[in-house]
């Protein structure tokens, strides 16, 4: 409990002390290291607002840290997704309106997120963001393999946004820089954060249009799988993505049953380094589950398959 209050009085003295501005900074980039084993969902949701507001007030000190600007991106997205988008998306069947008013407040961070990203990739290669719309091959060329985290964050909040703005022309019309961020940090860095670039070409292959749907789940399954090699099979994250896009497009309730029942009878304590991330999913396995009759209309499941609750 002692950290946050450090870091309040290094913002009241910013001004005379830089050094220790500089390492504040530090620290509250890798602050989310902290919160990886957590198992309360919600303590982390009631604490993580302060913290975010206090790297930005940082940042206002230490504007071109882009360490800094890369956990604000990180904060920011994952805040939005586990704490706004996703009891959003909970809350729909029974009030439209809460719903809305979710994923209007998460499009709203997703875009502050974004802008982070953004500024980590200008801070570190200058002209960045003209350069990403005047010769977006040259651009991304010069980045290296320490800009993975700047290109992931800014990519990741960018497609969260477009998934919540499908009637908004403009927006669906930046998912092919989207793709093409995520694309380099693929191949600079495919095993960054256990497979999380893997985790997302899975959500995205399989959704990708024009494509057919053999084709499309293969190459989804790929992606799939060398993101449970690279998490040793410790997150549940590629089952529920694969029941919630391909099982759901394929209208497979019997593949779909299977995912599910992986991701919410997995032992969230055999994974302490991704404790948090594995219950906030195990929570949307589950409500994908009760969702099934919406989901899978004219398919019947399979009798032989017993879901087991999980935390």
């Amino acid at each position: 409990m002692r950290f946050p209050i450090v870091v309040v009085s290094v913002v009241s003295f910013a001004a005379c002390a830089p050094v220790v501005v500089s390492y504040a900074a530090g620290a509250l980039a890798s602050q989310g290291e902290s919160f990886a084993a957590d198992d309360d969902p919600e303590l982390i949701a009631a604490a993580a607002p302060f913290g975010l507001k206090v790297t930005e007030s940082v940042l206002e000190k230490a504007p071109d840290r882009v360490d800094l600007l890369v956990s604000a991106a990180s904060g920011f997205t994952q805040y939005a997704f586990a704490f706004v988008q996703q009891p959003a998306d909970f809350a729909e069947a029974i009030s439209l309106e809460q719903a809305q008013f979710g994923h209007a407040r998460a499009k709203r961070l997703y875009r502050r997120a974004m802008a982070y990203g953004l500024r980590a990739l200008e801070a570190a290669h200058a002209g960045f963001g003209d350069g990403l719309i005047k010769n977006q091959v040259d651009i991304l060329s010069k980045t290296v393999k320490a800009d993975v985290p700047a290109l992931y964050w800014t990519a990741a909040p960018w497609a969260a946004r477009i998934v919540l703005s499908k009637n908004d022309p403009a927006l669906l019309g930046d998912l092919g820089t989207v793709e093409a961020l995520m694309r380099r940090a693929l191949e600079l860095d495919e095993v960054f954060d256990t497979g999380a670039i893997h985790e997302f070409f899975e959500a995205f292959e399989a959704a990708r249009p024009g494509v057919k749907a053999d084709v499309a789940k293969a190459k989804a399954a790929v992606h799939r799988d060398r993101a449970l090699a690279l998490s040793h099979g410790q997150k549940i994250g590629p089952y529920v993505t694969w029941a919630s896009t391909v099982d759901v497009a394929a209208q497979d309730r019997a593949e779909f049953d299977t995912m599910i029942e992986k991701a919410v009878s997995f032992d969230i304590d055999s994974a302490p380094n991704f404790r948090l991330v594995n219950t906030i999913m195990q929570r949307r396995a589950q409500w994908l589950k009760g969702q099934a009759p919406e989901l899978f209309v004219n398919a019947r499941p399979r009798a032989d398959v017993v879901v087991m609750k999980g935390n």
